[in-house]
């Protein structure tokens, strides 16, 4: 019989409380609450040195859950407003990429990533990190814009022009006024001009059957996407491969895209059965 918490119960602070988790999860209600924080105001308000505060920001900014402005504060990050992805098969379809995806940056000294597109978001579903000295490091959790990332981009190449258009194209008539930062990322829609430019990207990239994305998300990293199929032929996830920007053109003309398919072949008849 399951047992329910009895309504008015006062809910009170667990003694085992770790300080660094909770100074975290009191960030986030900051940003969700106020919206723009300075380093200096988050300190305050956790009775820490700005150091510390400081780093604490800049894991939620590596974690999408904040982003920051160009004035230095920082505001809620795509990761807030992620709900759960919904579908019960990605727990199922990370479990058995794990051992393909490892494998794979065994082979390649590279970091692999499992990424999913819900809407006109990139999830990282799973990180299967290389071991060389050089390397990126751990995307798992992380939540961006498609537009911007490989496994995006390659699963954003394969919806009808109609989806793209819903998703990018910004309606005709005059700019609706921002509402601040976070307001303006968040709508990341394209004049005509700028999504009849990107479309053909996507074309580009669905006939190559790969895309890239060179500093587009994270300065010094590059990355490849490789769209991942099930029995029908449909687009479930995609691979990517991150790698450091030094070694993008040694990978762009060497084995790293046909390695990828080689281990996604595999992958594909163990997820022939899932449907989305």
């Amino acid at each position: 019989m399951q047992n329910h918490p009895k309504p008015g119960r006062r809910i009170t602070k667990p003694s085992y409380s770790l300080e660094s988790v909770d100074n975290a999860l009191h960030l986030l209600q900051l940003l969700r609450d106020v919206g723009a924080l300075r380093v200096k105001d988050a300190a305050e308000a956790l009775g820490t040195a700005p150091s510390t505060a400081h780093r604490l920001l800049a894991m939620l900014v590596y974690r999408g859950f904040a982003v920051q402005d160009e004035k230095r504060r920082y505001h809620p990050g795509p990761a807030m407003g992620a709900g759960p992805a919904k579908h019960g098969w990605t727990r199922e379809l990370a479990d058995i990429a794990r051992p393909h995806m490892e494998a794979l940056a065994m082979i390649t000294g590279e970091t692999i990533n499992l990424v999913l597109r819900i809407g006109s978001q990139a999830r990282f579903l799973y990180t299967a990190e290389a071991t060389t000295m050089l390397r990126v490091g751990d995307r798992q959790g992380q939540v961006l814009p498609a537009e911007l990332t490989a496994g995006g981009r390659i699963l954003l190449a394969e919806l009808p022009r109609r989806t793209l258009e819903q998703l990018y194209l910004r309606p005709a008539g005059p700019p609706t006024i921002s509402q601040g930062p976070t307001a303006a990322e968040s709508d990341r829609r394209l004049a005509p001009g700028e999504f009849e430019i990107f479309v053909n990207e996507l074309e580009a990239a669905r006939r190559v059957g790969f895309a890239v994305n060179v500093e587009q998300t994270e300065q010094g990293v590059a990355a490849f996407g490789v769209a991942v199929r099930n029995g029908r032929g449909m687009a479930i996830a995609a691979l990517t491969a991150a790698v450091p920007a030094t070694r993008y053109r040694q990978h762009l003309h060497g084995q790293l895209v046909a390695q990828m398919r080689t281990a996604i072949r595999g992958l594909e008849v163990e997820v022939a059965h899932i449907e989305t």
